[in-house]
């Protein structure tokens, strides 16, 4: 799985300096559209930026690749937090046998109680 993941990657790059070196002209990125602009108070969130066209589909993508991870990690957390109780229930019953099977050979010979516990 891990070398999938790095497959993507690499082809991602390639694509993305393929996009780069076709869209380097400058573009002009607005906060708000022309009509938006006119209504009080829209001045606080109108910005202007002139950036190259590789450079918005670059933080397009990157934006939307932490989105999709931040949503994934979230979906799966009641995934690892059963696993985090079911595995504090696996520890907790492996110490609960051991102290058992001390208790069952505690007047048994120690080599014998080896050899129980080896099969």
């Amino acid at each position: 799985m891990r070398y999938i993941r790095y497959a993507f990657y690499a082809a991602l790059a390639v694509i993305f300096v393929t996009l780069a070196l076709g869209n380097r002209q400058m573009v002009v990125l607005n906060t708000l559209p022309e009509g938006l602009r006119a209504f009080p108070g829209a001045g606080l969130v109108d910005f202007s930026i002139e950036l190259p066209l590789y450079l918005v589909i670059f933080i397009g993508t990157l934006m939307g690749l932490v989105i999709g991870y931040l949503a994934e990690w979230l979906r799966e957390h009641k995934h690892r937090a059963e696993a985090a109780r079911k595995g504090g229930e696996v520890r907790k019953l492996e110490r609960e046998l051991k102290k058992t099977q001390a208790e069952r050979d505690k007047d048994k010979d120690e080599v014998l109680a080896l050899l129980d516990q080896a099969s």
